[in-house]
């Protein structure tokens, strides 16, 4: 037994009472008699300096006030002080920490692999629609100048056999970079083609492409940064107002490695060795810290070259691989003159 005071929730009379367990219950007893409650009614409400006050659930006025010490068989019925809230006073802070953080843990993931997820849902038809769109942006800066075309397909056919449909196309634009677009189509700006100083240098760039075609990289990308609903209502849209931001798609780090070592397996299929790739991507790496070169380099803006990214390709060469020159040397002149060569181009 213990003593305490209280407010019956009906009257401003503040009474003298006891408190004891009987049964699961607490028994509180005064002047006009006993009364049990039970403890899943009772709700804590605040602590004072020698005494605890409680109410109760279905009694808006009920008040008790229980002084200090409180025994403990009578403690064990009594709600306990909520220090930080609902549910993390009921499982305690640490596990509600180590939930909080799974929980954000599994969130982050899953708004990292959403794109990943969300690639596959969008249709052939909307790939087509953006790719014929950007295709078309380039208008009449395509190159053709005699025999590059040529090249460049029959490279393509060798790093890819299997995939058809590619449409690879150089640009007449004076930048250093390549670039993966929806609907299965790839440009090869014309400065990328006069930086490579071999056909295998510039076979690499090629199969880093393919790659991403091949693993839907590019509908990724969309959706990581565009949105699907985006993607999506803009098809017969105002479908060419995302074409410049998708000329800028960068991929994630993991997609970039895969797409690295798609390329490095392409070539040792095809028989063309990759090492020369990795001096490609560090030469450029060097140039960009050239002055006025920076502006011109924008594949490094969406194609990080890293130290370990040219091991990778210096590495991925196969010491007994029988490998063959990647183009003919007048195939790789027509490649590389496909723009200069060109009887329409327009200087």
């Amino acid at each position: 037994m213990t003593h305490a005071w209280l407010y019956d929730g009906e009257s401003a009379l503040r009474r003298s009472v006891t408190l004891g367990a009987r049964e699961g219950a607490l028994e509180i007893a005064g002047e006009d008699g006993s009364a049990r409650v039970s403890p899943a009614d009772l709700v804590f409400i605040e602590s004072r300096p020698g005494e605890t006050i409680y109410g109760r659930k279905d009694k808006p006025g009920w008040r008790l006030g229980v002084a200090a010490p409180i025994p403990g068989g009578i403690a064990a019925l009594l709600p306990q002080a909520e220090r930080y809230g609902g549910w993390i006073d009921r499982v305690g802070l640490w596990r509600a920490t180590a939930i909080g953080l799974a929980v954000s843990a599994a969130v982050l993931f899953a708004v990292y692999q959403l794109p990943h997820w969300l690639a596959p849902l969008v249709p052939d038809r909307v790939m087509k629609a953006y790719g014929n769109a950007m295709v078309g942006d380039f208008g009449g800066k395509f190159c053709a100048g005699p025999g590059g075309q040529q090249a460049l397909d029959a490279l393509t056919r060798r790093l890819a056999p299997g995939i058809e449909g590619l449409n690879i196309r150089v640009v007449d634009l004076p930048v250093v970079n390549a670039a993966a677009l929806p609907g299965d189509n790839i440009v090869i700006f014309d400065e990328l083609l006069k930086e490579a100083k071999s056909p295998e240098e510039f076979a690499g760039v090629l199969a880093h492409e393919i790659a991403h075609i091949e693993h839907r990289d590019v509908a990724e990308a969309m959706v990581r940064e565009l949105g699907l609903g985006l993607v999506l209502t803009t098809l017969g849209g105002d479908v060419a107002g995302n074409v410049h931001g998708l000329l800028s798609l960068s991929y994630s780090r993991d997609a970039e490695a895969a797409a690295d070592a798609e390329a490095i397996a392409m070539m040792n299929r095809a028989r063309i060795s990759p090492a020369p790739t990795a001096g490609f991507f560090e030469r450029l790496a060097k140039s960009e810290d050239a002055i006025g070169r920076a502006d011109m380099l924008v594949y490094l803006s969406s194609h990080p070259v890293s130290k370990g990214r040219a091991a990778a390709f210096r590495k991925g060469a196969v010491e007994d691989n029988d490998y063959t020159p990647a183009l003919s040397r007048d195939e790789w002149d027509a490649l590389v003159d496909i723009c200069h060569n060109d009887p329409d181009r327009r200087d």
